[in-house]
């Protein structure tokens, strides 16, 4: 349903622009970007800037720790992954029985792999719980 028109088949609630808006016969493109008059794909000037900046608080929330973890089986030669040592393996299983990921434990992806299976033989036979009831 259109909106009611006043005199002169004119919107009432667009007052005496008309229907044109108020771009006239300029011609000039300004779709929904308001008196700014940009064309599509341009961004304005405070746009680039908000950008800028979300970029570099970005960089700076990265940087965090300094110092970069270390996989224990690589630095302890004596450490192996075992599914029969309940002692090792609860260092990489949190308080809820879940296993703590890589990027936290830190250890490498050569090592992970084992560990990964051996927490899970380990839950099967009963040696760690699956949940965090047992630990």
């Amino acid at each position: 349903m259109s909106a009611p028109t006043g005199p002169g088949g004119r919107d009432r609630d667009r007052g005496d622009r008309g229907d044109r808006g108020d771009r006239g016969d300029r011609g000039e493109y300004r779709g929904d970007r308001g008196d700014r008059g940009e064309r599509p794909g341009e961004g304005s000037v405070r746009a680039r800037l908000r950008a800028r900046a979300r970029k570099k608080a970005r960089r700076q929330r990265k940087r965090g720790f300094a110092r970069r973890k270390v996989c224990r089986f690589c630095a302890d030669s004596t450490l192996t992954v075992d599914y029969k040592d309940p002692k090792t393996l609860r260092l990489f299983v949190t308080e809820t029985g879940k296993m703590i990921p890589r990027r936290i434990s830190g250890n490498c992806a050569r090592h992970q792999r084992p560990l990964a299976i051996a927490i899970k033989r380990a839950r099967q036979l009963a040696i760690l719980p699956f949940s965090g009831q047992g630990l």
